[in-house]
């Protein structure tokens, strides 16, 4: 089938550029020996999970615990949730998880670390332990490298946890327009990290893994980095609020779209914010990229001037944010020079908890 037979809006791949993007993520970590633990949140598709770890990536990253189960499912064997899991019953789930994969979670209290070792020993599994470290986004994690030392001690000392190391993700630098500045405060976080690691580690406890880092700042990391994994997500498909860095990724997803009015001098399409994103920024066309669109909930438009366009003609937009784009659609199609490869399930859409 071809993609133009597609029934729009419709939420499509470019499988080209989507290889072009893996190759590039995965030249640079061999470049810098820092491992891929790419982000689900970005596709929550596993399709695309598997061609990350194709393409050599050593586990997956996640936020929440429905996330992690639908990963385990179909057959992810390194899964970390980047996020705190405090609630008793959630907390059980990821002991009864821990027995089918290797899985980590983050933590930043001593009273859920108690709480993960004991649901733990109750199914006699080992859960692994990152301490989430504060480095400048001002959400979760301790803030000092005491503090950091207090709690991979604490998970040291319990029988079915394991220290694994540190989650540090730098998300308030993720959008950074400015390079100079998205370059100098990564190189503070390196060295705030490497500090806290060297703490720690003299104080008698391996640091095995600091995972974090994102789309934005992925080609800041030198070798010999501080971080051993690399979290970033949305590489594999790229948006408008990324595009504005002018990173070597491609633009991969999009939200194929259909004229359905060209009166009153506008091109208007069958898509809006309904299907694509706008939380960061707003979408635009591929075909128009430097015409500011105006969005509402089911319809985008442009000034249609002197524009070739006519009624029933397709359009591609690109999301302002794919992640938040991802979790709009219950599918995804899989396209090859324009034809349909394959039709794939985005199976952990709406899956927040």
């Amino acid at each position: 089938m071809l993609v133009s037979q597609v029934e729009t809006p419709a939420l499509i791949v470019d499988l080209d550029s989507l290889e072009e993007n893996l190759c590039l993520f995965k030249e640079q970590a061999e470049k810098t020996g820092i491992a891929m633990r790419p982000h689900f949140k970005s596709n929550k598709c596993p399709a695309i999970v598997h061609k990350q770890i194709e393409y050599g990536a050593k586990g997956i990253t996640c936020s929440k615990v429905e996330e992690a189960e639908d990963l385990i499912d179909c057959g992810i064997k390194d899964v970390l949730i980047a996020n705190q899991i405090v609630d008793k019953g959630k907390i059980a789930s990821v002991a009864t998880l821990a027995g089918r994969c290797h899985l980590g979670v983050c933590v930043d209290n001593a009273k859920n670390i108690d709480d993960l070792e004991a649901a733990a020993a109750v199914q006699d599994n080992i859960i692994y332990c990152l301490v989430e470290f504060e480095i400048g986004m001002n959400r979760c994690g301790v803030t000092t490298k005491e503090e950091l030392y207090d709690l991979a001690a604490k998970i040291t000392a319990y029988p079915h946890l394991r220290f694994e190391g540190i989650q540090a993700y730098a998300g308030h630098l993720s959008h950074e327009e400015d390079f100079e500045k998205r370059q100098s405060a990564s190189d503070e976080v390196e060295k705030k990290l490497t500090e806290a690691k060297e703490y720690v580690e003299s104080k008698g406890i391996k640091v095995k893994e600091v995972s974090g880092s994102s789309t934005g700042t992925v080609f800041f990391r030198p070798k010999g980095s501080v971080y051993t994994e690399l979290q970033a997500g949305s590489y594999v498909f790229m948006d408008v609020a990324y595009g504005k860095l002018k990173l070597p990724f491609k633009h991969s997803l999009f939200v194929l779209s259909t004229v359905i009015s060209t009166e009153n001098n506008k091109i208007i399409v069958d898509a809006g914010r309904k299907s694509a994103a706008s939380d960061q920024a707003l979408p635009i066309f591929l075909e128009y990229p430097d015409i500011p669109a105006k969005v509402s909930e089911e319809h985008t438009a442009i000034p249609k001037e002197n524009r070739d366009v006519l009624v029933g003609d397709r359009l591609h937009l690109i999301p302002g944010h794919c992640c938040t784009t991802v979790n709009i659609h219950d599918s995804l199609y899989l396209v090859r020079k324009g034809e349909i490869v394959d039709r794939v399930a985005i199976s952990s859409r709406g899956k927040s908890r």
